[in-house]
């Protein structure tokens, strides 16, 4: 049935229909993540990585009430250009943006929704979203989370915003029985940086591993996705201790400002961006592209596996 309300690329389709690697991307970071013209930039690299590793780019969004699984340059435009005039999209609001037909960034909850839509296990985004912190008091919870629990992708992020509360994200992410992976690293990444002081559940050293623990996973009939968790390369990560108190200082000003819901990250982002001058911008974007090449050699290795059974 939902097949009716989706609308595939061609180059998207041909690929699902040869049995080809396909990497789903996010619109958020799009409108809602990075200025313009950066953001357009980022996601022509973005979509230019994939391709390069093998596998076909499958950016996702609403458009006119449309679920596009593809985006053509022009709509990438359109949406960078509007930015935050596009609605941020995550499960709540896919129905009514859908029947209003309207446009909309998918977050990575939305994102994941419409890749198994149309079959496609693999995605690439930034970080995804977690619990908020000071959320034993607001319940501010992504609705990442709950998807990551019942969609089955695997989701290629730099581990959680690090202005979010990694430690019950974590503690979330396992009462929900999502595994949780790092890519050659035993610790879990808070994206602007290497480290955050948490372990992954298992180090994973190379794509063919990850590859079969996925097959594995949903072969065995286990619902849900999983997190691979891919740190931000060395030289493009801020520094640790100058990032905390400026995600301290941007939190605090959010507070005060009584910012909530899903304003909240956008907000944070572009204060971050402000303090640092322009530095987590750069972090950010090397973090996507180092994402989205790696989520591409997953997919053309788990397309190899699915394939080869």
């Amino acid at each position: 049935m939902h097949q009716s309300f989706l609308d595939i690329s061609p180059s998207v389709q041909q690929a699902l229909d040869r049995q080809q690697p396909v990497v789903a991307l996010e619109s958020t970071i799009i409108a809602h993540g990075m200025p313009y013209p950066q953001n357009v930039q980022t996601a022509h690299m973005v979509e230019q990585i994939v391709n390069d590793a093998g596998a076909t780019p499958a950016t996702i969004a609403i458009l006119g009430g449309r679920i596009k699984i593809g985006l053509s340059l022009t709509e990438i435009e359109m949406l960078g250009k509007k930015g935050q005039a596009v609605i941020k999209v995550s499960r709540r609001d896919f129905p009514y943006i859908v029947s209003q037909g309207l446009d909309g960034a998918t977050t990575v909850a939305s994102t994941m929704m419409a890749a198994a839509m149309a079959g496609i296990p693999i995605f690439a985004t930034g970080g995804i979203g977690g619990v908020h912190r000071g959320a034993t008091t607001t319940m501010d919870v992504s609705a990442d989370l709950q998807e990551l629990a019942n969609t089955p992708v695997a989701v290629i992020s730099a581990g959680v915003k690090s202005i979010l509360d990694i430690g019950l994200t974590l503690e979330y992410l396992e009462t929900h029985g999502v595994p949780v992976l790092g890519f050659q690293t035993e610790e879990f990444p808070a994206f602007y940086t290497r480290r955050s002081g948490f372990q992954v559940d298992y180090k994973m050293n190379t794509v063919t591993e990850i590859a079969q623990l996925m097959q594995t996973k949903w072969q065995l009939g286990l619902s849900g996705g999983l997190i691979i968790a891919n740190p931000i390369p060395e030289k493009f990560q801020m520094d640790e201790r100058v990032i905390s108190r400026v995600i301290q200082q941007a939190v605090q000003e959010a507070e005060t400002r009584q910012i909530k819901g899903k304003e909240m990250t956008p907000f944070l982002l572009a204060r971050i961006k402000e303090i640092t001058g322009g530095e987590s911008l750069e972090s950010n974007i090397q973090l996507v592209c180092n994402n989205a090449r790696l989520a591409a050699e997953l997919a053309v290795a788990y397309c190899g596996l699915e394939i080869a059974t």
